[in-house]
């Protein structure tokens, strides 16, 4: 057996990039310190919610120093964020760094990829992206093992509860993240923001999901890290044999978990 350590957070992020940043680190260094070798950061994690057109994100160059900044965080672990890219059109985009560099992209309005990473082979995608199952599908056909959906996910604007819990877009995100990971059997890591922006409520619900669909961590309404032990490759591989009929049941975690579960938000902030 293979097992690693990942982490998908929930946390709030504002405008002030240094500020960010500095949080970040020390998302990643406690993380480090638990032995997580992967970890899933938020959707707009430099630079905040695009909330309107008069408070705007900052726009980022995909190969710019914030880039190398977060792949200098990042050492040797693998990390995936979320940010505002700066184009003709400017729009979300997602990055997966180590210390050595970009491992992967995506960016909203291209298809569907997975690449290669130290952790198995990954696909990202960002927030909404996630309520269409071709999307999904369309990383489980290029060979994704694991799912990561980055997001800035906010509670109902309409009708909405008081307890995020009982939110009708609480239930739809985990929902969403949950039908995603079972129907393609990929280990599916969804991190999102928490707190508010101005007017918007995020629902956090940072979690970590067996290819079989079981939720095996997540932050709640609160922020936080969630962290699971997974055997990715036996994971995958039973929970996919299992749905073709054949005997197994996916496992998903093994070896000592005295450290996995939720992490509250105040052991980092």
């Amino acid at each position: 057996m293979r097992t690693t350590r990942f982490a998908a957070v929930a946390a709030p992020f504002g405008r002030d990039l240094d500020e960010c940043f500095a949080r970040i680190g020390r998302v990643l260094a406690l993380s480090r310190a638990r032995g997580v070798r992967m970890v899933a950061l938020p959707d707009a994690c430099l630079g905040g919610y695009a909330a309107d057109a008069d408070d705007a994100p900052p726009v980022l160059d995909p190969d710019g120093p914030e880039v190398r900044r977060l792949a200098q965080l990042a050492g040797d672990m693998v990390v995936c964020a979320g940010y505002r890219e700066r184009g003709v059109v400017r729009y979300n985009s997602a990055v997966c760094v180590t210390g050595d560099g970009v491992l992967g992209r995506h960016a909203t309005g291209e298809p569907f990829g997975a690449f290669d990473t130290p952790v198995g082979r990954i696909g990202m995608m960002i927030g909404y992206d996630k309520a269409f199952p071709e999307t999904a599908r369309a990383l489980a056909a290029d060979g994704a093992e694991i799912g990561v959906c980055l997001s800035a996910w906010p509670a109902s604007s309409g009708n909405s509860s008081p307890d995020l819990g009982r939110d009708r877009w609480t239930r739809r995100f985990d929902l969403f993240d949950r039908a995603r990971a079972v129907e393609n059997q990929l280990l599916w890591l969804s991190a999102n923001q928490s707190g508010t922006f101005g007017d918007v409520r995020f629902v956090a619900s940072a979690k970590v999901v067996d290819p079989s669909g079981d939720v095996l961590a997540t932050t709640g309404t609160a922020a936080g890290a969630a962290i699971a032990d997974v055997d990715v490759a036996e994971a995958v591989g039973l929970a996919r044999q299992a749905m073709i009929g054949r005997v197994g049941t996916a496992t998903s975690a093994s070896g000592d978990s005295s450290d996995t579960g939720s992490v509250p938000v105040a052991a980092w902030q």
